[in-house]
Parts: structure tokens; C-alpha cells; sequence
């Protein structure tokens, strides 16, 4: 059994790979081309693909019949793979789910102090050689302790956002999901995102991509949010209509926003770039060395049950 990971991985996850299996770690960092995901398909009996690896179903109708029976996907978003399209085709999928948690949350809270405080405009200024130095009036920010969070999707992240807001800075947690949750502290559960918007300071995407949740987040829902209150995005970044965003941004109707994903990823528009009311992070949200070799191993479990003959750990 032969093994294709598709992007460079960490040290530690690349000599397991080594040591264990018949592997190609591919070198370019860029995401897989359609001719390189159909050779993929063709050539290995495994395949761990990751964030941006489009594996629908125009890759998998060039290769009716594929080597490939699984993959092993580095993530716990897997909306860039088509699942009913390779169940039909014979290929199991993967993810790597519950070791993001913590990082990924740890980002959301950077991203809500970041944005509250202006912090990525004060680094900027401080940079730029034209800070006139301390005054009571400067750079102005907002408070985050006591303030009220809404979480858009209580699942494991969600959670973990709302735990550390609640018992670090105090905040009230309200939150949108598919069922009651019992988080083990005071949460509310909204009848639905628009009131919730309508009520928060700070409004946390945290649900998964796809066509069920793409612009959940749209101009209507940016328009009832208050104009003080900041969106902070760590999910997927189709979740968010990002030409509604800009302009809300642009007029200044809320507060500012924090995002670590983009809509056409790894394309940032420049009239966000251009806004000093909005915090840009490159996708971070798993960026420790600890997360990015736990994904890896996890991914590799995965692979070591599938060539055991065993179920799968984490299948989707």
C-alpha cells in the first residue's frame, strides 16, 4: 500500500509516515491541481489531502474506477471533498477532528481582543514610525469583559470559545444550534440568528462549510447587528458573505471584524486590506506545532486502521 500526503507536514509526522508506510510527501505547499488530484486518484492506494484539495465530482468522473480507497483527509473541515461522490466511487473519508479544538478557539479569543482593542491598527501605526506617543483619546477601543457572545454553532469549538469567554473575561454566552447544549456554565440558547445577532457585542462564526451554511452570515444578519458589535470568523470563510461584510465594514455599521478565513482563500480583497477596522489573520487556527503534528498523527491513524483492514477512526 502506497501513500500520497499532499502537503510538507511537520518533523515528527513525516518520519512516522517514513518509518510506516510507502509514502510521497509532496513538497509544494500550493493546493492540488485537477490533474494532480486525478493522478492521485490513479496512483495511490491512500491519499491524505487537505484544506483547498477539491476532490468533487469532476475529479472523480475522470477516474471512474479509482486505485485510491481512502482519504485520509489533514483537517476536521472536509467540505472541500465531495463524500456521497466517493462513497459511490468506492473511497472512505476521513478528518481529524477534536485536535483543533484549543488552538483554534485560542485564535477566536486573539481575534476578539484584537479587534475590540484595535490592536493590528496599533501595531501598524507603531510600525509605521508615527506614533506621536500616549494620550487619554487615543486609539480608543472597546471593553470585552461582561460583554454578551454569540456563538453560530455550538459544537466542540464553539464550546470552547464560549468556555473561555465566559469564565476568562465574564462574558454572558448565547448561542445557535441545531439542539440544546449543556456546556456546564450559563449559555442561552436563541431561537435564531437574527435576534441573536441583533443582541451580541461579539458575534463568533463556528460552524462547517459547505452549501448548507454558505453567506448563513449575509447582509441581512450584518444589518441588525448593532453598530458597535464586532464578527469574528474562524469556521469557513464562504460562511460569511464577504462583499456584504466589506461594505458594512466600508460604512462603518459595525464595530469592526476579525477573520482568519476568507471566502475565495487564499485571495484577500484589497478593499479589506485596506480597512483599519478589520483584523486579517492567514488562516491560523491550527498553527502550533503540537496541533499540526497531533492532526498528522491522527490523519496516519487513520491510514495504519485502513491498511489493518480495521474501521476507520474518525470516518465522515
Amino acid at each position: 500500500m502506497n501513500l500520497l500526503i499532499a502537503r510538507p507536514m511537520t518533523a515528527e509526522v513525516e518520519a512516522r509516515a517514513r518509518a510506516e508506510f510507502d509514502v510521497e510527501i509532496r513538497a509544494n505547499t500550493a493546493v492540488l491541481s485537477q490533474d494532480e488530484m486525478v493522478r492521485a486518484l490513479q496512483d495511490y492506494d491512500v491519499v491524505m489531502p487537505t484544506l483547498g484539495d477539491a476532490f468533487g465530482a469532476e475529479i472523480f468522473s475522470r477516474v471512474p474506477a479509482p486505485r485510491c480507497k481512502l482519504l485520509a483527509n489533514f483537517g476536521v473541515g472536509f467540505n472541500h471533498i465531495d463524500v456521497a461522490t466517493a462513497a459511490a466511487h468506492g473511497v472512505q473519508v476521513s478528518n481529524t477532528p477534536g485536535a483543533v479544538t484549543d488552538a483554534t478557539a485560542d485564535i477566536a479569543l486573539t481575534l476578539i481582543l484584537m479587534s475590540a482593542r484595535r490592536a493590528a491598527e496599533g501595531e501598524r501605526l507603531v510600525r509605521s514610525g508615527n506614533w506621536p506617543g500616549w494620550h487619554p483619546t487615543q486609539m480608543l477601543g472597546q471593553h470585552v469583559t461582561g460583554k454578551k457572545l454569540g456563538i453560530i454553532g455550538m459544537g466542540r469549538i464553539g464550546e470552547a470559545i464560549a468556555r473561555r469567554c465566559h469564565f476568562g473575561f465574564g462574558m454572558q454566552v448565547a448561542y445557535i444550534a441545531r439542539s440544546d447544549k449543556n456546556p456546564g456554565f450559563a449559555a442561552t440558547r436563541m431561537p435564531d440568528l437574527m435576534q441573536m445577532a441583533a443582541e451580541v457585542d461579539f458575534l463568533v462564526v463556528s460552524v462547517p462549510g459547505g452549501a448548507e451554511t454558505r453567506h448563513l452570515v449575509d447582509e441581512t444578519v450584518l444589518a441588525v447587528m448593532q453598530p458597535t458589535a464586532h464578527l469574528i470568523n474562524i469556521a469557513r470563510g464562504e460562511v460569511v458573505q464577504q462583499e456584504a461584510l466589506i461594505a458594512a465594514l466600508q460604512d462603518q455599521r459595525i464595530g469592526g471584524a476579525g477573520l482568519d478565513v476568507y471566502e475565495f482563500e487564499p485571495e484577500v480583497p484589497q478593499a479589506l486590506c485596506d480597512l483599519n477596522n478589520v483584523t486579517l489573520l492567514p488562516h491560523l487556527g491550527t498553527a502550533t506545532d503540537e496541533v499540526r503534528s497531533a492532526m498528522g498523527h491522527m490523519a496516519l491513524d487513520n491510514v495504519a486502521a485502513f491498511a489493518a483492514g480495521k474501521a476507520l477512526l474518525n470516518p465522515v
